[in-house]
């Protein structure tokens, strides 16, 4: 003989919830009012009843001003309003799984869609979620389903699907599976509860391989009701009991295998009872009675345990988690990460397995406040230490600045980085690092001290290193790189080039003539470079800066000729003539001769700086790169035309 219980057997999350807010409010605050049975056993509400918690039916049932518990079946949002104006004080235990239906269904329904239900219509749990909404449906299955297809008028209707949390999972993907050959505009949102997933899973599993199954809940449970359906099928011999005063020891088998399991509304006494009267000749295959294999799940907690959970909520300030024992468990948003950045909408969501440790446990309140972030430092020693040991790459997000450098944190680990180690200039300020991620080398580690210093520049190093072998091995005069300029002199620019610097010279910077580089460039300017010179040997580069395409003579030759006019602008005089701009890098002169149509002792007779005149292209010089231009010609084709 064996007996094998189930490991999902009792309160769930939700439950658990409902009934600890209860308890602690009538340990605070003495009585407080239930508005509908909180959860579905008639034992457990009596026994809260005797504590104070007293059950009313109707609105009308619950005084103004009283304090009110809203059940974890949740309730319509009239309910609430209704509470408000009654001046009630409002304590909501609805399980976090019907929270959440009720945000999808009010979001879809103010979006102008049907909202159709599976579950069982008048449940407690389904009458709420249909008080959120403006028009819904309830359908109770694959039957339902198929009938509310074939009578939508019209396909394309806006439909979107939620269901029970406790709906059996085949059930629902039967329903899906119909309803998508109909609805051409459906929105699915699978809201069955996990740890329903999970106990119906775990029954089915027991009941195949038992030659006797117990049930145990109350009759009104739901859930319930699908663990004895589901052991039904697959188990001849199963008993459906409410408490142990309907277990007699005469109906249990003697020989062969019995499995236990119970519904999320069954308090842990009760199956504590029943294991009571179970044979003390029945063992469990390891050796250990069923009490003591029920006593260990619901063991308490000590500070600094090691626990894994599920994620069952996400507040604004913490994030729930279902231990699997009595007390519920909470991790304040300020531990789940070292990294001021952490993202916890993106890495935390309902239903994802959570390593923690405990932190603080409140047996008074029945919670558990636990520490992501302490696990995350755990194993981040050992990734950490692995790192130092195996000189690899380690990263990490710079949380902050200090007078010595910068502090990173790396799988929840603290690493110090020196200022001579960050990369940054010693003159440039180290603040642009905070709040990026970068990579380093561990370069010395304390864990009694817990010490651990890091090194950016080594990195930079070794990159900068393998690129400037690469450029080496590939570099040829005419090769173009984008590049960074790190420094000036009088006579030019220096420019990284990605791990190996080359010089511009003054005169390849600018067409013009300059008298400093810093008049075209900047440190830290990003340009674009080409190779005009090359030394091997001396590990020399030229660079050119300026391009033929900005070449002002290319440029001027591209707009006028010998007989072109051009409006000009006068640079300069000198005893034989004026000097103008023609475009900008080329001027021209304009002799003496070439100003009027008169004799003139000198050009400013007839001239001044900076005017802008027209003048004719008399000559070009490619080869000396020199332009005569004249006035007087001008002057005289209006005569001629006058003429």
């Amino acid at each position: 003989m064996s007996v094998t219980v189930a490991k999902t057997a009792g309160f769930c999350f939700g439950v658990r919830r409902a009934v600890d807010l209860a308890e602690q409010q009538t340990r605070q605050g003495g009585e407080i009012y239930a508005y509908g049975e909180i959860i579905h056993n008639m034992h457990e509400i009596s026994r809260l009843e005797k504590m104070g918690v007293h059950t009313a039916q109707t609105l009308d049932g619950i005084p103004d001003g009283e304090r009110v518990l809203i059940r974890a079946h949740g309730v319509a949002r009239s309910v609430y309003d209704a509470f408000r104006q009654k001046n009630c004080e409002i304590y909501d235990a609805t399980c976090p799984f019907v929270q959440k239906i009720h945000r999808i269904v009010d979001r879809e329904s103010r979006d102008g869609r049907l909202v159709l239900i599976l579950g069982k219509e008048g449940h407690p749990e389904v009458e709420g979620i249909r008080g959120w909404c403006s028009e819904s449906v309830v359908i109770d299955g694959e039957q339902a389903a198929q009938t509310f297809a074939d009578a939508l008028e019209s396909a394309s209707r806006p439909v979107s699907l939620v269901a029970q949390t406790t709906v059996n999972r085949a059930i629902w993907n039967i329903s899906v599976s119909i309803l998508k050959k109909r609805c051409t505009n459906l929105k699915i949102f699978d809201t069955i509860c996990k740890a329903t997933d999970e106990r119906q899973s775990e029954a089915r599993l027991l009941a195949g391989a038992s030659d006797q199954m117990i049930v145990i809940g109350d009759r009104k449970s739901s859930n319930t009701k699908r663990l004895y359906e589901i052991s039904r099928s697959l188990c001849r011999n199963v008993l459906y009991i409410e408490d142990a005063a309907e277990l007699t020891t005469q109906e249990l088998l003697r020989t062969g295998n019995i499995g236990i399991t119970a519904g999320a509304s069954t308090p842990a006494w009760i199956i504590k009872e029943v294991s009571n009267m179970m044979s003390d000749e029945i063992k469990i295959e390891n050796g250990e009675d069923f009490a003591a294999m029920l006593e260990e799940s619901f063991k308490t907690l000590n500070n600094g345990e090691k626990v894994t959970g599920t994620v069952v909520g996400i507040s604004n300030n913490d994030v729930q988690v279902d231990l699997g024992v009595k007390h519920t468990a909470y991790i304040p948003l300020s531990e789940l990460s070292d990294d001021p950045n952490y993202d916890v909408a993106a890495n935390i969501h309902v239903g994802d397995e959570i390593e923690a440790v405990v932190v603080r446990v409140n047996d008074g309140e029945g919670t558990v406040t636990l520490s992501k972030k302490r696990v995350d430092q755990l194993k981040g020693w050992e990734t950490v230490e692995k790192a130092y040991e195996e000189h690899t790459v380690v990263e990490g997000t710079i949380v902050e600045e200090n007078r010595g450098g910068v502090v990173a944190t790396a799988y929840g680990v603290r690493v110090f980085i020196p200022a001579s180690q960050t990369g940054v200039p010693k003159d440039q300020p180290m603040s642009p690092l905070v709040k990026t991620k970068q990579s380093f080398y561990i370069t010395e580690i304390n864990r009694q001290r817990k010490r651990v210093v890091g090194s950016i520049r080594q990195i930079q190093q070794e990159a900068r290193k393998a690129a400037a072998e690469q450029i080496w091995n590939t570099i040829e005069i005419g090769n173009e790189y984008d590049g960074v300029v790190k420094s000036l002199t009088s006579y030019g620019a220096f420019v990284d080039i990605g791990g190996v610097d080359g010089m511009v010279h003054i005169s390849e910077l600018s067409w013009g003539r300059i008298k400093h580089p810093s008049e075209v460039v900047s440190v830290g300017d990003k340009v674009k470079v080409f190779v005009i010179g090359l030394d091997k040997e001396n590990k020399k580069i030229s660079l050119g800066y300026k391009r033929e395409e900005d070449n002002p003579w290319n440029v001027f030759k591209s707009k006028y000729d010998i007989g072109s006019v051009a409006e000009v602008k006068i640079l300069k005089f000198m005893p034989f003539g004026a000097f103008a701009e023609i475009v900008p890098g080329v001027d021209g002169l304009i002799h003496i001769s070439q100003i009027a149509d008169h004799r003139i002792a000198k050009p400013e007779d007839a001239l001044e700086v900076g005017q802008v005149v027209e003048a004719k292209i008399i000559d070009i010089n490619d080869e000396k790169k020199k332009v005569s231009l004249s006035i007087r010609a001008l002057l005289e084709d209006g005569e001629d035309y006058e003429d």
